[in-house]
């Protein structure tokens, strides 16, 4: 079953955070990861939130996603993203469907 992963990032020094930008799509597609939306425009439909640059991944599976967000390759991408912006990040399981 497919797993998303969802970030609301709030980058605070976008010099810093060009390097991750650059560099981190590699680690996604090497665990099997693709962007389904990258900083797209917005409009809020409901509510009051206000959110800023929008990410969602999809992986193969939560296993995966999983790997992919504790492995050696994106761990110091990660480190620069925590030093570079605030973030909410947020990891969901697909539907599963009977087709």
């Amino acid at each position: 079953m497919a797993a998303y992963l969802f970030a609301n990032i709030d980058v605070t020094d976008a010099d810093g955070y060009d390097e991750y930008r650059k560099r981190v799509p590699a680690t996604i597609a090497a665990y099997g990861g693709r962007y389904l939306t990258r900083a797209g425009a917005t409009e809020i439909l409901e509510g009051d939130w206000v959110p800023k640059r929008l990410v969602i991944l999809e992986f193969p599976s939560m296993a995966i996603l999983k790997a992919w967000y504790d492995c050696p390759e994106y761990r110091p991408l990660r480190d620069i993203r925590i030093r570079t912006a605030t973030s909410t990040i947020v990891a969901i399981d697909g539907i599963v469907t009977t087709d």
